[in-house]
C-alpha cells in the first residue's frame, strides 16, 4: 500500500454561504482518509492564501485545496505557481468560474469524490503585469463592476445583477491600443476580456471554445453599443452564443498587450486590481498541477 499524501485545505471562511464547521464535516465523511494526512489553513486577511501555499509547497505537501471562491483560489494559485504541489478544488464562492469551466462540482461531496480519484491535469496559466490568473483577466466594464462588488457587503448573482443595472447607463468606453503577437487592433471597447477559462462564473460564456491547456489565451472585445441591447448580449453570453454578437471580436494569441492611458484598473479572477496605462499579458503553459474530472 502507498503512503498517504499530505493535503492542506485552505479556507476562506467569508466565502460562500457554507460554515467551517459544515465544510470540515462534510471534508471527515467524504474524503478518503486512507489516501490522505488531512490538516487546515484558514486565511485571515486579503491574499493570506498566496502564504499559506507558498509554505505548504515549501514544506513539500503534496496537495494543497482551496476552498472558497475565484479569489480565494487565485491566491492559492499565485502560492503555488512554480511549485510541483498539485492544486485541488472545492468551489465554495459565488460565481466558481474555474470550477465549472473545468468541470468540477460545485457539490462539495462530489468535489470532494474528484480528490478521492487523484487525476492529476496540467493546466496553464495566465500573467498579466505579473498577477497570475487561472480563468482571466480584464479591462472596463467588468473590472468596474468586479471593484464595486468586491466593496459590497452582500455577494451572490443578485447583487451583480443590481451593480450592472447602476453602472451600465453611466459607463463611459476607452480606445484601446490592442496588441496580439505583434499585431495592432484600435478599438473603442465596452469591455476586453482575455480569458484562459471559458467563462466569468454563474455559466456566464465570454469564450465558449477555450481550453485550459492549449497554450493560448482568448481575447474577447465586447464593443461600444446601445446600451439597450445589453441585456441581449449577455443572454447570449449565458447561452454560450456571445461571439454570434456584431458587437462582439475575438482572437486568440499568447502575448497581449492592452493600453490606454486614462484606465488605471483591471480584474484578474475577479480581484479588481490597480495597473498601469499598458498592461502585458502573457500565457504559461502547463504551469500548475490540478486535479480535475
Amino acid at each position: 500500500m502507498s503512503a498517504q499524501k499530505s493535503i492542506l485545505f485552505i479556507i476562506n471562511p467569508k466565502a460562500g454561504v457554507d460554515r467551517v464547521k459544515a465544510i470540515q464535516d462534510a471534508i471527515d465523511k467524504h474524503l478518503d482518509k486512507t489516501l490522505f494526512e488531512v490538516a487546515y489553513a484558514y486565511t485571515e486577511y486579503p491574499n493570506h492564501g498566496i502564504a499559506l501555499a507558498r509554505n505548504a509547497a515549501a514544506a513539500n505537501t503534496d496537495i494543497v485545496v482551496s476552498v472558497g471562491g475565484d479569489g480565494s483560489l487565485n491566491d492559492v494559485v499565485t502560492g503555488l505557481q512554480g511549485t510541483k504541489t498539485i492544486l485541488g478544488i472545492l468551489p465554495k464562492g459565488s460565481g466558481n468560474g474555474l470550477a465549472r469551466a473545468a468541470g468540477i462540482p460545485l457539490k462539495l461531496e462530489k468535489a470532494l469524490q474528484v480528490i478521492n480519484k487523484m487525476n492529476v491535469h496540467a493546466l496553464d496559466l495566465g500573467v498579466a503585469n505579473g498577477h497570475y490568473f487561472i480563468s482571466n483577466a480584464g479591462v472596463g466594464f467588468d473590472a468596474v463592476i468586479t471593484k464595486a462588488f468586491t466593496g459590497n457587503k452582500t455577494r451572490g448573482f443578485k447583487t451583480y445583477l443590481k451593480l450592472i443595472h447602476q453602472y451600465i447607463w453611466r459607463f463611459k468606453t476607452r480606445e484601446w491600443l490592442i496588441e496580439i503577437d505583434g499585431q495592432q487592433i484600435r478599438e473603442q471597447a465596452f469591455m476586453i476580456t482575455v480569458a484562459n477559462a471559458t467563462q466569468l462564473g454563474y455559466n456566464f460564456f465570454v469564450a465558449p471554445e477555450a481550453k485550459l491547456n492549449d497554450g493560448i489565451l482568448d481575447v474577447v472585445i465586447i464593443k461600444e453599443h446601445p446600451r439597450i441591447l445589453s441585456g441581449m448580449i449577455g443572454l447570449q453570453a449565458f447561452m454560450g452564443a456571445l461571439q454570434q454578437s456584431r458587437y462582439v471580436t475575438q482572437y486568440s494569441g499568447k502575448q497581449i498587450k492592452l493600453t490606454n492611458p486614462g484606465n488605471r484598473m483591471m480584474q484578474v479572477d475577479g480581484d479588481a486590481l490597480a495597473c498601469e496605462e499598458t498592461i502585458e499579458i502573457n500565457v504559461l503553459h502547463k504551469a500548475i498541477n490540478v486535479l480535475v474530472p
